[in-house]
């Protein structure tokens, strides 16, 4: 099944074993690159000459509630590609698990009033096959021979974002080192209209370290 790429991305970092994101912190950063790759390649975000990212001319609604919620927040100041992975991450994570949920695609429950406490309610994924099914295709297209130039947009992505955003449930770190020129060149896809983004991408697990004040790999 066809999902947004930022759709895509929240399934591909699902981990269905223990009904859980693997790492929320972790998602929110991945979500953010995700929705900004989409709109970057839809043409409704450029960079300007200074690799700040804008609006396109006459672009209106997305019609799609989270990638309206960042071209919004992109209207508003010119900042670079790093910094827009960097902010709003816990309201487009938000804004997913809302947009999945009204899909069919997660149960959110309420919280327990006699149970601990917990900073948001507990998400579940009911059936996981579609969730596994994506992390496997990304798995096999990283480890694949199909031409890079071939591969689609949104795949390019989603395994440059399991790679560079440390998604072991989909790669390892040795399927990270030894097939590191191709990771590369599927990164790379992400310039065709945005060479800021791809840049930003490729270093997204030291902006995540730096962020965060030290991240776990997971």
């Amino acid at each position: 099944m066809s999902r947004p790429l930022h759709l895509a991305t929240y399934l591909m970092a699902y981990d269905t074993r223990a009904q859980a994101l693997q790492d929320r912190t972790r998602a929110g950063f991945l979500l953010r690159a995700a929705a900004l790759a989409e709109l970057a390649h839809r043409g409704d975000l450029v960079e300007d000459g200074r690799g700040r990212v804008l609006v396109a001319p006459g672009v209106g609604p997305a019609g799609d509630p989270v990638l309206d919620a960042v071209l919004a927040e992109v209207a508003a100041r010119r900042r670079g590609w790093k910094s827009w992975i960097k902010r709003g991450r816990e309201e487009t994570l938000d804004a997913v698990e809302q947009r999945l949920a009204v899909l069919g695609v997660l149960t959110v429950r309420d919280r327990d009033p006699y149970g601990p406490v917990v900073p948001r309610r507990p998400v579940a994924m009911p059936d996981p096959r579609e969730a596994l099914d994506r992390q496997l295709r990304v798995a096999e297209l990283v480890r694949g021979e199909e031409p890079v130039g071939e591969v689609a947009f949104a795949d390019a992505v989603l395994a440059a974002l399991a790679a560079h955003g440390q998604v072991r449930l989909v790669l390892s770190r040795q399927e990270q080192r030894t097939h590191a020129g191709r990771i590369a060149a599927l990164t790379a896809r992400l310039g065709e209209r945005a060479p800021g983004l791809a840049k930003a991408v490729d270093g997204l697990g030291t902006t995540m370290v730096a962020a965060q004040g030290g991240m776990g790999g997971g």
